[in-house]
């Protein structure tokens, strides 16, 4: 079974490590309502989303998990004030996702035209009991 989860572009830029398909890393994984990414990814497929990478301390306490990564996609969107909006605050625009398949997940993503890097989507697997001498690279 797969796995779909969130890393925010801040959170990589902050202090991520680059990751490719078939490593194997240890991160701490939080339960999300997926439309809290509906506005990023589109409705249908933040569905998708179960869980979010987090390593800024907002884990209280839990134990990293054991995934292989599958596949990486970076998202980029458009930002700006919505209409409507009272506080003026950029915010993702609806609709204007870009989706880029990725053979590495780097701090940087490369700069698109008219929309910014906003995280990645990666489709990983957990990874039960390690063989001896192989470690999960963790953040």
């Amino acid at each position: 079974m797969t796995l779909t989860i969130w890393v925010d572009a801040w959170q990589m830029q902050c202090c991520g490590e680059s990751f490719v398909p078939r490593d194997v890393v240890s991160w701490t994984l939080l339960e999300v309502d997926p439309e809290d990414y509906a506005d990023v990814v589109g409705s249908e497929r933040a569905q998708g989303i179960s869980f979010r990478e987090e390593h800024h301390g907002q884990d209280e306490g839990r134990a990293p998990t054991s995934v292989e990564v599958v596949s990486i996609a970076e998202v980029h969107c458009r930002y700006g004030v919505l209409p409507g909006a009272t506080d003026k605050a950029n915010r993702p625009v609806p609709g204007t996702t870009v989706l880029v398949p990725v053979e590495k997940a780097d701090k940087w993503a490369k700069a698109r035209p008219d929309v910014g890097f906003a995280g990645y989507l990666v489709t990983a697997r957990r990874v039960n009991g390690l063989p001896e001498g192989a470690a999960a690279r963790g953040r």
